[in-house]
């Protein structure tokens, strides 16, 4: 039976033809983790040649053709500007519930968190891009709690309710605006089955072979919902010899890539139910707790952790690893610290 990680390492484009921009690997991907700031610039590395992490810096503050706030899972997430629409209204309407709870359980009672919301909206429509520093001293003023876990849940509520997101890069700071003031006219959406049937073909350009199960996951929505937008493109997918779908006109599989060094919260562990094909017996040492580590792939399977401090990179390795691979990853990591520096 053929093993589908080829299919989704050329897919997820770590192999074949480097894309050329940011936004393009957005555009393949769909969404990238991003509560992670470096990992989220280290993925789009992973994808991209030529460039660095200022590159997609500018795209988030010059260009505001990136953004990232809260979509799927719950999760921050990196999107183009254009896509937000769909995952915004597609995967938050979950996540409003166990967000007011939250809230409850960090001491802001329902009027102190529409107070919250009202002076986020104004704050951010009279003085955006403000920090979240910034915003912290707008909701003292208003006596709005925001001790502990309260003011990332105030904004998580915000960013829920499509107020705010996370875009320009004011210093080393990633600043909140208001969401329909950067992105400007957004485009209607289809309806609801329209959309569904659109995350399904957008999730499977970026991960397939892939089954409902899996965009569930990835998305953070009902197996229903997943279900219904795979059954809406049938006529455009082929069944996979392992069961699972994927797109008809999917270019054949690249081989494996050149051995080359991820990011923490890299797409390639995040997009499926399972993600033993990738980490094998290391599970533990690539992901603990919902921490997932930087990692180094060879031939489609991590082989090492690694770490940066000081500007430096550092390779832990599994095992043992020949010495073409090992040669190739340290060059990686002199990449990786060019990339991080510029």
């Amino acid at each position: 039976m053929r093993s589908p990680i080829a299919d989704r390492l050329t897919a997820q484009a770590l192999s074949g033809a480097p894309l050329k921009r940011p936004v393009d690997v957005a555009e393949r991907l769909l969404a990238v983790q991003g509560q992670d700031p470096r990992g989220a610039r280290l993925a789009i590395r992973a994808r991209t040649a030529g460039l660095s992490a200022s590159d997609v810096d500018r795209e988030l503050t010059e260009e505001r053709s990136l953004l990232i706030t809260w979509l799927n899972r719950g999760t921050l997430h990196l999107v183009r500007a254009e896509d937000y629409p769909l995952l915004q209204t597609l995967t938050t309407p979950p996540l409003l519930t166990s967000c007011t709870r939250r809230l409850r359980q960090e001491g802001v009672p329902e009027k102190a968190a529409e107070r919250a919301m009202k002076t986020i909206e104004r704050a951010l429509g009279d003085e955006g891009p403000l920090t979240g520093a910034q915003l912290k001293e707008r909701l003292e003023a208003v006596k709005v709690p925001i001790a502990k876990q309260a003011f990332i849940h105030l904004m998580f509520l915000s960013a829920l309710r499509g107020i705010s997101v996370r875009g320009p890069m004011v210093g080393k700071q990633h600043a909140y605006v208001l969401g329909r003031d950067w992105l400007g006219p957004q485009s209607p959406l289809p309806d609801r089955d329209a959309a569904l049937a659109e995350l399904a073909r957008r999730y499977l350009t970026g991960h397939g072979p892939a089954g409902a199960r899996d965009l569930a996951r990835w998305a953070g929505l009902p197996l229903r919902d997943a279900r219904a937008g795979l059954a809406a493109i049938a006529a455009e997918l082929v069944e996979c010899e392992d069961g699972l779908v994927d797109l008809a006109k999917r270019p054949a599989a690249e081989p494996h890539p050149a051995p080359r060094l991820l990011g923490a919260f890299d797409p390639l562990l995040l997009g499926w139910a399972s993600r033993d094909e990738v980490v094998g017996p290391h599970k533990t040492l690539v992901t603990t707790n919902g921490i997932f580590r930087p990692f180094a792939l060879v031939d489609g399977r991590a082989v090492a952790t690694w770490r940066y401090a000081g500007g430096k990179v550092t390779i832990e390795y599994f095992g043992k690893v020949v010495k073409k691979a090992a040669a190739a990853l340290e060059a990686d990591a002199r990449a990786v610290e060019r990339y991080l520096a510029t």
